[in-house]
């Protein structure tokens, strides 16, 4: 974590210079608290898609409780985390989302390594704590979290969707109107996603040479499997690739298409 000087990265010595007086201290050193964050963050190779995300969160936070860190306390948290759910009715996911941004802010706020507790101490004669434990956060202990009226679609279901997707293709050409190659793609995009299980970015990242033959599916020709290399990371890590074989004969065919 440290660099050839020995300072971690996101240190107080990195933002701050030592003996120097700010002109708004409150608001200047949160924001290099933040900053700091980030560089730490960034140090870890996470997706700043995850970064910045995290940085809203931990900013809504501070806002909600009109405090900076070093004042925030578990009621604070609390209160902040009773009014997601209550009033903003966000779902056990995104929930425990806004927890874990503000859990891992103080983990780095309240860590020695980067001396932001002393410099808080020095400047305003009190210092960050962690205020999101065991007892105010959720805990993840299942796989799907997803409400109970959600469900799958029946093969049914998916056949009207996909047909009326074709539909809109024939509706917009009939009329002589632009647009009917966007419809086209759009229908072709579903039917792909579902064909060979894919997320949504894994949907719109691949190009034509992602597909190729397999020797135990000859019957696809040149789509016998699906190449991914935009799938879900794991933390600091890049894109996850995988193969993913056809097994329905019309995705070989609209893909050819």
């Amino acid at each position: 974590m440290a660099s050839d000087t020995g300072v971690a990265p996101g240190a107080a010595r990195l933002h701050l210079a030592d003996g120097m007086p700010l002109l708004r201290p409150d608001e200047q050193v949160i924001e290099a608290m933040l900053n700091g964050w980030r560089n730490q963050q960034l140090a870890r190779n996470l997706a700043l898609s995850t970064i910045n995300g995290r940085e809203r969160k931990v900013r809504a936070f501070a806002t909600h409780a009109d405090a900076f860190p070093w004042n925030w306390s578990s009621p604070l948290a609390d209160e902040w985390f009773g009014d997601l759910r209550s009033v903003h009715g966000c779902g056990r996911s995104t929930l425990r989302g806004y927890q874990e941004a503000v859990r891992l802010f103080c983990e780095y706020a309240t860590d020695p390594a980067y001396a932001w507790a002393a410099e808080c101490e020095q400047r305003f004669g009190t210092h960050p704590i962690q205020v999101c434990h065991e007892w105010n956060t959720a805990v993840h202990t299942q796989e799907c979290e997803a409400q109970a009226p959600k469900r799958a679609f029946t093969r049914d279901e998916l056949q009207a969707f996909f047909d009326h997707a074709d539909d809109q293709v024939e509706r917009v050409r009939r009329r002589g109107r632009k647009g009917w190659l966007p419809a086209f793609r759009d229908a072709m995009l579903f039917k792909t996603a579902y064909a060979f299980g894919l997320r949504r970015n894994e949907t719109r990242m691949p190009d034509t040479a992602d597909f190729g033959r397999n020797p135990e599916g000859a019957e696809f020709g040149d789509f016998g499997v699906c190449y991914v290399r935009h799938g879900k990371a794991k933390k600091g890590s890049p894109p996850k690739r995988r193969s993913v074989l056809t097994v329905f004969d019309w995705s070989a065919e609209i893909l050819d298409q």
